[in-house]
């Protein structure tokens, strides 16, 4: 699938027919013209308002309709953290889901982001530990495995992403960082050994725009296509690196370690945990550039130089990136 697919004509009118359908079978009814607000490399979402609300079609790209039945399976697992599907349809690879009202981010208003991740991100904390029994659910369910124990292997896919890419740019300094990372495989073997087995599901991409609900209550996480099976701190390097950014302070700023200690707290003593936290974070940046490269395959675009980038972040020995 590809956008010229998923705006053509006949595309959009099997979509529509199934929505409408599903629809019927869930008692309401579509009101209005069908709306395509977004389509990307990765996918694209229909809208449709209908008579009980708003709800999104999904239709996400080959390498990451793993979705599809992630979200049937986790509204069986962790209901109270995630959106029900209305329906799913395997073959095709598309979920239709009801609308989760607006995200954390169109909320946030003045509100302090430090003080709001503090409370939001336990709440994520809690959902993987109510996941850690279901590794192998997730596995059938089609999310990728970068647990530490198969990082190594992902370390060499990985770098072979970036070599194609540093070979056809052409460029010197890209060939350079891609020899760096090259030269780390044996350290990045070591450490993989030293992180216990604490896998979950990774979202891989948490931040205030994948998080439906208001600051003060309860929230529901979505759009998992960057998920993976890993180390559970390391879906801490997306919201770690947000907050440095948003809010332009260095890593170790308390508006930074308050979110995380707060998350920590859910699996024990912050402070015995943390060093966990930066190896989980250091490694899972390998999967990072591979969920880059999944998304983005063939049609790369103004992100080509995300995988090496994020590679290249290695030289920071924990969940930082170069300024």
């Amino acid at each position: 699938m590809d956008a010229a697919t998923w705006t053509s004509d006949e595309w959009l009118s099997q979509a529509q027919a199934w929505l409408d359908e599903q629809l019927a079978a869930a008692g309401t009814e579509r009101v209005g013209e069908l709306a395509q607000p977004r389509v990307r490399a990765w996918g694209t979402v229909l809208r449709a308002d209908t008579t009980a609300g708003p709800v999104w079609l999904k239709a996400p790209g080959p390498a990451t309709v793993f979705e599809v039945p992630l979200y049937r399976l986790l509204a069986t697992l962790v209901p109270r953290f995630v959106l029900d599907p209305i329906a799913v349809d395997i073959e095709r690879g598309w979920v239709l889901l009801p609308d989760g009202g607006p995200t954390l981010r169109e909320q946030m208003g003045e509100r302090d982001l430090s003080e709001v991740m503090a409370r939001v991100l336990p709440q994520y904390a809690e959902l993987q530990l109510e996941l850690q029994p279901h590794a192998e659910d997730l596995l059938a369910a089609g999310v990728t495995d970068m647990r530490p124990a198969v990082m190594p292997q992902r370390f060499d896919e990985a770098l072979e992403v970036t070599g194609r890419y540093a070979e056809a740019s052409g460029d010197a300094e890209a060939k350079e960082r891609h020899e760096w990372i090259a030269g780390q495989r044996a350290e990045f073997t070591a450490r993989c050994t030293d992180l216990p087995d604490r896998a979950s599901l990774d979202h891989n991409d948490l931040h205030t725009n994948n998080i439906l609900g208001g600051p003060g209550d309860s929230v529901r996480f979505y759009d998992w296509g960057d998920s993976v099976l890993a180390h559970s701190f390391s879906s801490m390097l997306i919201p770690l690196l947000a907050l440095t950014k948003l809010l332009d302070v260095g890593p170790d700023d308390e508006l930074v370690r308050r979110p995380r200690d707060a998350y920590l707290e859910v699996f024990g003593n912050p402070a015995e945990l943390v060093a966990e936290l930066d190896l989980a974070c250091w490694i899972g940046k390998v999967a990072r550039a591979l969920v880059w490269e999944r998304s983005l395959h063939g049609d790369p675009g103004e992100y080509a130089d995300a995988p090496l980038e994020t590679l290249w972040s290695l030289r920071m020995n924990s969940w930082q990136f170069p300024a």
